[in-house]
C-alpha cells in the first residue's frame, strides 16, 4: 500500500465519520430551527462527498451539479448568519465564515474537476481522474493555484484555531462531567477542526 492510499484511507475514515456524526446531529437536535438542521445536513452532503473523492471512483459523481450545490450552500452560511436579530450581523457572519468557506472549497475542487474532464475527454484522455493527476503534476493556471492555496491556508488557520482553543483547559473540561455543554463545545470544535484540515489536505493533494 502506498503512501498515498494511506492518506486516502484516513481522509476517507475521517469524512465518513464526520458525515455520520452530522446526521445524526440533524436528526437528534432538540432545536426546533430550520437553520440548524439545514446546516447539519449540509455537512453531511459535503461529508461524504470528500468521503469518496480522493478514489477514482469517486471521479463517477457530477461536477457540474455538485459546484452548483456547494456554492449554493457556501452562500448558505453567511445569509443566515443572524438568528432572528440575537446576535450583531459581523460577528455572525464571522462565525460561519469557516463552513461558508469549506463549502467554496468543495466548490472550487468540483469546479475544477469538471474542467479537467472536458479537457479530458478532448484530448483523448481515458478518464477524468488521470487528467486531474496530469494536471496536478504539471501545474495549474497562477491563478488557480493562488485561490487553492488561499482556500487552504485559511482552512489551516481554521483547524488549528478550533484543535488548539481548548489545550489549556482539557484537564478541567475533562473533570467536569456534569456540565455536557463543555464538552459538546470540545468535541464541536475538534470535529470542526478536524474537517477543515482534511478538507486542506484535499485542496492540496492530488486525486
Amino acid at each position: 500500500m502506498s503512501a498515498a492510499e494511506v492518506v486516502h484511507y484516513m481522509l476517507t475514515a475521517l469524512f465518513a465519520a464526520a458525515a455520520v456524526r452530522a446526521l445524526r446531529q440533524a436528526v437528534l437536535t432538540r432545536t426546533r430551527a430550520c437553520r440548524s438542521r439545514v446546516d447539519h445536513l449540509l455537512h453531511a452532503v459535503m461529508a461524504l462527498a470528500m468521503a469518496v473523492m480522493p478514489w477514482s471512483w469517486g471521479g463517477a459523481l457530477p461536477e457540474l451539479p455538485q459546484s452548483l450545490f456547494f456554492a449554493t450552500a457556501a452562500l448558505w452560511f453567511p445569509l443566515t448568519a443572524v438568528k432572528c436579530g440575537q446576535e450583531r450581523r459581523l460577528s455572525a457572519t464571522a462565525r460561519r465564515l469557516p463552513y461558508a468557506v469549506g463549502m467554496a472549497a468543495m466548490t472550487w475542487m468540483s469546479y475544477r474537476a469538471a474542467g479537467h474532464a472536458h479537457q479530458a475527454v478532448a484530448e483523448g484522455v481515458p478518464t477524468a481522474h488521470q487528467a486531474m493527476r496530469l494536471s496536478h503534476f504539471t501545474g495549474g493556471s497562477k491563478a488557480d493555484n493562488i485561490v487553492t492555496g488561499v482556500l487552504a491556508l485559511y482552512l489551516l488557520t481554521c483547524s488549528l484555531r478550533s484543535l488548539t482553543r481548548d489545550m489549556p483547559t482539557l484537564r478541567a473540561t475533562a473533570g467536569t462531567a456534569d456540565n455536557p455543554t463543555s464538552l459538546r463545545s470540545v468535541c464541536n470544535r475538534f470535529w470542526d477542526g478536524a474537517t477543515a484540515m482534511g478538507t486542506a489536505v484535499m485542496l492540496l493533494m492530488p486525486h
